[in-house]
């Protein structure tokens, strides 16, 4: 299974002059599609946070990256002279295609600066841009950088994965209630296995402690043999669990 990573880069998000939507929309679009979103990282404008994420990600052999912002022409667009550095150890190199784009959408103003966009990483393929026309790049089809505007990398990444990520299929999933504290349930939790998608969300309702389980899977029969065996077990210990699936209202699963 892929491993998608998103990293989401501006100062601006960390001082709060603007509210991130990016997180959100990837998460949803890898969910509708049954991949799993694997890590996200939401970074300022510095240098070493960039290449750091960056780094991580190309370590793991199963990585795919989405990457918002930092591919534009001011001093503070560090996305694409870093990703060069850790993905191709290369410099910068003039794309003529993206040199062209962007001479065509801004004519005698491409220059000074604006050209600067058309400087990418060695292998670059571009994505479309269906708002201005500049384009944001990927490298190795696993790795994809737009900008930091949400309708301009929105479609680049619905481009990126309707072209290279074909949907799967959604995994099983089952989800109950156990009257009871986490604390109670570690030694059950330990036996799942590593492969199940596992998590345990604690809350109060009223004075009651209660625990909503969460097992997911592509094979439904494992789901199935071990949410009976973790639902059997709480019962063992005198433990009331309540089956989502059958009754959702009582604690709206």
């Amino acid at each position: 299974m892929l491993h998608f990573y998103s990293v989401i880069i501006g100062t601006e998000l960390m001082n709060a002059r603007r509210v991130d939507k990016h997180f959100a929309f990837i998460n949803q679009e890898l969910r509708n599609r049954g991949l799993l979103h694997y890590a996200n990282f939401v970074i300022r404008d510095e240098e070493s946070l960039i290449r750091s994420c960056f780094e991580t990600v190309l370590r793991d052999t199963k990585s795919v990256l989405f990457c918002f912002g930092g591919i534009g022409a001011t001093p503070d667009d560090l996305t694409r002279s870093i990703a060069a550095e850790v993905f191709t150890q290369e410099p910068l190199y003039l794309h003529v295609k993206a040199k062209e784009c962007i001479e065509k959408q801004f004519k005698e103003e491409a220059y000074p600066h604006r050209i600067a966009m058309a400087m990418l990483p060695k292998g670059a393929e571009l994505l479309h841009n269906v708002v201005n026309n500049v384009p944001g790049f990927s490298l190795s089809r696993r790795f994809f950088f737009t900008p930091g505007f949400p309708s301009m990398a929105w479609p680049m990444v619905q481009e990126a994965l309707n072209t290279h990520f074909p949907h799967q299929p959604q995994p099983y999933s089952e989800t109950f209630i156990v009257e009871a504290a986490e604390n109670d349930l570690i030694d059950i939790m330990q036996a799942l296995p590593p492969e199940l998608d596992f998590s345990s969300l604690p809350r109060f309702v009223g004075e009651k402690r209660i625990v909503e389980i969460y097992l997911a899977h592509a094979n439904q029969a494992l789901v199935q043999q071990w949410s009976d065996y973790f639902q059997r077990e709480a019962v063992q210990r005198g433990k009331v669990v309540t089956d989502c699936s059958h009754n959702s209202d009582q604690y709206r699963c």
